[in-house]
């Protein structure tokens, strides 16, 4: 919903003051809390009052940046030079959650009493309220079904609304963003689907037979590369280790990879099986021309992940150090809370996975169709 529009004055020589075109007066009016006047006060509950309203603009930054990289994604056709643009989108994104998390420094100036002598104001208000970081999640593509239960709170959705549980700014808002029914996630996958694997295009005859022999040839070479570091461990390994133990181990690994590629109908079946090895592909053959830009992407949205972890993270341990273990101001379990959210919520699990299966560079299959991938390639 749109906010009071008010027009930028201009001078009668059409010049502008910078005061004006930043709205300095009405930002700075903004801090005076529940009784709407700063002056009645402490230092400390107008530096958490301001240090929230930072963080509500950063997540506004984040979010328009988050729905340009999947807007882009979700096209039909990506043109390879416009990958630039996506990269440059998740680098700010990541940027601002690096900013965003040194904040909780300024937050823990506070101590335990100071925070205290006005949390009784926050009554029900909590963080969890932020209606733009649940869109954020919902852009990014975590689903509600990998919510965590706010425990005393109830239903994540119920959160949002008012206290006489009808609609609220916030609700609204959320739920407008779940009806855009379109992830990030889900555009990046649809993206990969379309990557050619050794020259082959994801709609051409043979497009599943290569993606068979490739996904072979690829566990035939991780393979090797685990027998050799177990055959080394075992060479270096201390008297009294059980080499056959060790050797389980090993073979359980390799098991474990198998199934990665051969994910069952409930997990997405063929196509999740596709975007693994676009994944895979990328990463392995990061070097050739034209993955170059599918690479970074790959590379930036773990980044932006793990930047979110870390947000997350940081955000519990200022709770933790302000008020303990205490029971969050909206009923949640307080840090337990948060830092169930920072273990559980992850959006690009595949692309996590990719990291435990990648092996070195010399050990990497062959291609056939390598020149298909260079600068000259004109499709």
């Amino acid at each position: 919903m749109a906010g009071v529009r008010t027009l930028i004055p201009m001078g009668t020589d059409g010049s502008l003051a910078y005061w004006d075109y930043i709205r300095v007066q009405g930002l700075l009016s903004l801090q005076g809390g529940v009784e709407d006047d700063e002056s009645a006060l402490s230092n400390e509950e107008v530096v958490f009052i301001t240090v929230h309203q930072v963080f509500e603009l950063w997540f506004k930054l984040i979010l328009r940046e988050s729905r340009t990289a999947r807007d882009l994604f979700g096209r039909d056709v990506v043109a390879n030079q416009e990958l630039s643009g996506a990269v440059r989108s998740l680098e700010r994104v990541i940027t601002i959650l690096g900013r965003a998390t040194d904040h909780f420094g300024v937050m823990e100036t506070l101590s335990t009493r100071d925070y205290l002598a006005f949390r009784d104001k926050l009554t029900s208000a909590s963080g969890f309220q932020s209606a733009q970081m649940r869109e954020l999640e919902i852009v990014l593509g975590l689903d509600s079904s990998e919510r965590i239960d706010a425990g005393a709170a109830g239903n994540w959705l119920e959160m949002l609304r008012n206290s006489d549980g009808t609609e609220s700014w916030s609700s609204r808002r959320v739920l407008a963003t779940l009806d855009e029914r379109h992830t990030l996630r889900e555009a990046i996958e649809s993206w990969l689907v379309r990557t050619p694997i050794d020259g082959v295009p994801h709609d051409a005859p043979t497009a599943a037979q290569k993606l068979g022999g490739f996904i072979e040839t690829f566990l035939a070479a991780h393979g090797r590369e685990v027998n050799a570091a177990c055959e080394a461990a075992l060479a270096r390994a201390e008297l009294g280790i059980d080499p056959e133990a060790r050797r389980r181990r090993a073979e359980d690994e390799k098991a474990t990879v198998r199934a990665f590629f051969a994910p069952t109908e409930e997990e997405g079946g063929a196509k999740r099986a596709r975007i693994r090895c676009a994944m895979l592909f990328i990463e392995t053959y990061r070097e050739l021309p034209l993955l170059a830009w599918p690479r970074e992407v790959l590379d930036k949205l773990v980044e932006l992940e793990q930047a979110l972890v870390l947000f997350r993270q940081r955000h519990a341990r200022m709770v933790e150090r302000i008020i303990g273990r205490r029971t969050g101001t909206g009923g949640s379990s307080g840090v337990d809370y948060l830092d169930a959210v920072a273990q559980k919520y992850r959006v690009f699990r595949d692309l996590w996975t990719i990291r435990t299966l990648q092996i070195r560079r010399e050990a990497a299959p062959t291609l056939e169709n390598a020149e298909y991938y260079g600068f000259a390639h004109d499709d």
